[in-house]
């Protein structure tokens, strides 16, 4: 247990991009701007990038990032203003094929994240592309009726030629209303798509209250950054098969807050990994979590981890509940 304490872009890859529509204004009868609400699915090979577009487009973070595939588990839903229009984003899970019940249900929630949609982002890695993955996304998005558009990420390291070229190619196979070059990283092209995509939205009352900025209960969202910091710090030291359950949080009596979480892994020497020498490896992840977390929630957190092994935890409904996934079989 631990109480955390306290390129430049290039500018000939934007010529090409094609333009984005003007935002239009639809005037009543009092002449001011109707709202415009609707949902945005982003979809994608693992990695390629997802979760970093939709906290760019929110303007801050909604959901945890990492170098690790399959960061993202179950649906995210980032809330974007632009204007007089709210998108509801939603950052699925990567698309993969499937072996185990995780596996099997972070697809259905991608998948299941397109239902309804008024538009649905492919975005792909140029660069790493996961063809594998790739095509049978192309082939799965080629008989749908949402409105498809095409996002090729990484534009400032990507070359120009090979890029132009796998647009040219992918538009080939996938009717993409629009194709938009980004970086998600450095947020190149990323407000001109903005503009473009508020546009593709509905006339329709706002869902949500101007300053939420996700659907995430604050509860979900410790758990999260906890795991992003697991991730971050342990690199491949830590499989894929590990979780952070919410057990506790409540407020104390000066305004902070207290949250407990237990960390789930499948094997002993797993456990040893994650405590590190002496507990020295969960201290500097509880202090990293608990530091983003306070500057995220504006008040003092004390954070308590403990570690626990459970080698069939993926097969528990309680867990998978726990951390935002629906059952399946």
């Amino acid at each position: 247990m631990t109480d955390s304490t306290s390129n430049d872009p290039a500018e000939d890859r934007k010529a090409d991009r094609p333009p984005a529509a003007a935002p239009q204004r639809s005037e009543g009868n009092s002449g001011e701007e109707k709202q415009r609400c609707g949902l945005v699915a982003v979809i994608g090979a693992p990695n390629a990038g997802k979760s970093t577009l939709v906290n760019a487009l929110v303007g801050q973070k909604v959901a945890i990032t990492s170098a690790k595939a399959q960061t993202t588990r179950a649906r995210m839903l980032g809330i974007a203003l632009h204007e007089q229009t709210q998108m509801i984003l939603v950052d699925t899970p990567g698309i993969f094929a499937p072996r185990r019940r995780l596996d099997r249900a972070m697809v259905s929630a991608a998948w299941e994240g397109t239902e309804a949609a008024d538009a649905v982002l492919l975005m792909v890695d140029p660069i790493k592309q996961r063809r594998h993955e790739l095509e049978p996304l192309l082939e799965a998005l080629a008989n749908r009726p949402e409105r498809k558009v095409l996002v090729l990420n990484k534009v400032d390291v990507a070359k120009k030629e090979p890029l132009l070229a796998l647009a040219q190619e992918l538009t080939g196979k996938v009717d993409f209303a629009e194709v938009f070059f980004v970086s998600a990283l450095t947020g190149d092209g990323v407000p001109e798509m903005k503009s473009a995509l508020a546009v593709m939205m509905p006339q329709a009352e706002w869902m949500y209250p101007e300053d939420q900025v996700s659907d995430a209960s604050e509860r979900l969202l410790a758990a999260e950054i906890t795991r992003e910091q697991l991730y971050r710090q342990l690199h491949e030291e830590l499989p894929y098969d590990s979780a952070v359950r919410p057990e506790r949080y409540q407020h104390r009596p000066d305004g902070s807050l207290e949250i407990h979480q237990q960390i789930v892994v499948t094997r002993d020497n797993q456990r040893a990994i994650v405590l590190g020498k002496g507990g020295s490896k969960i201290k500097a992840i509880g202090e990293a979590a608990r530091k983003e977390l306070s500057e995220l929630l504006g008040v003092k957190v004390h954070l308590f981890l403990h570690v626990k092994v459970e080698e069939n935890w993926s097969d528990s409904r309680e867990i998978f509940e726990e951390i935002g996934l629906d059952w399946v079989r």
